[in-house]
């Protein structure tokens, strides 16, 4: 089974592409999506409409994909979840000790605040997908919960799959996170129409992620502020989660403009050997962020 999951995601083959009627409102990001496919990235992605479901453009949609931090996500989830429950201690301050640390993004391992409440420590992960907030959640809430909450909301193909580590080596888990973009994108919709476990939860999990500072892939062609997007900009609304490493870039989101209202996901596999090799990822995600807008507003 694990040799098999490797090889889906070290495997490289264009995609397959529907759009059906809306194949032309989305031609940029399906031409840019198809023209990094034929140069090896593996490429995945879906947009929905959130008011009647349907299905605005498709690019292997089912394929699980690695998706880096958004599986942070799920543990979102089930921390707002414990937040909700009056049996769970929502004012607990949480220390971090020396197995929490590791590298990258988030701002905490900056800070001299040795501890922080938890729903602290989730809106760091919102705004910075904070690595160190991350691992200490993990510890706290645990990942078998994380886990089965995931089973419990029916999602088969997207998965928090281990701590965030500097350096993953044969025993531990190939990735942080997979996911489909068919299931993300159902993800998101339901987070957005308050469906996943209550509607408290689902708005706390929104509130986190509404925070998100990083706008660098699809979400670079909407003209937001990075640091300041939680009202409405030029009609535009946008709450989001990427996932970055080495090869990998994903974005899922809900985007919210004037006409319309889309959940959308796109993740991208790549050989990171160059500056140009990454810049045309980046670019082809940015091509489906314009069609989008294009779309909502």
């Amino acid at each position: 089974m694990e040799s098999e999951r490797r090889a889906r995601h070290t495997s490289i083959r264009a995609g397959r592409h529907t759009g059906g009627e809306n194949q032309d409102n989305f031609a940029r990001g399906f031409t840019a999506l198809g023209e990094l496919a034929i140069n090896g990235v593996q490429v995945s992605a879906r947009a929905v409409d959130l008011s009647n479901g349907k299905v605005l453009f498709s690019v292997d949609d089912h394929v699980v994909m690695p998706t880096a931090s958004i599986g942070k996500v799920l543990l979102l989830v089930e921390v707002a979840a414990r937040l909700a429950d009056p049996a769970f201690n929502a004012f607990a301050i949480l220390d971090r000790n020396s197995g929490d640390y590791v590298g990258d993004s988030g701002i905490w391992q900056h800070l001299q605040a040795p501890a922080l409440p938890i729903a602290d420590l989730a809106a760091l992960i919102g705004a910075t997908s904070d690595n160190l907030a991350t691992n200490v959640l993990i510890r706290t809430v645990g990942l078998e919960a994380v886990r089965a909450r995931t089973e419990s909301l029916g999602l088969k193909r997207t998965a928090l799959l281990d701590l965030v580590r500097d350096h993953r080596g044969p025993d531990d888990a190939p990735q942080l996170s997979i996911g489909s973009a068919n299931e993300l994108t159902w993800l998101f919709s339901a987070l957005a129409r308050g469906e996943i476990v209550s509607k408290e939860v689902s708005q706390r999990v929104i509130g986190w992620l509404s925070l998100n500072t990083d706008l660098s892939m699809v979400a670079n062609a909407f003209g937001l502020d990075p640091l300041a997007h939680r009202t409405g900009d030029h009609g535009i609304l946008l709450v989001n989660k990427t996932g970055t490493d080495a090869g990998v870039r994903a974005d899922a989101g809900v985007l919210r403009g004037p006409r319309a209202a889309v959940s959308y996901a796109v993740s991208m596999y790549f050989a990171d050997t160059n500056l140009t090799a990454r810049l045309a990822v980046l670019d082809g995600m940015r091509q489906v962020g314009l069609d989008l807008l294009e779309y909502v507003h």
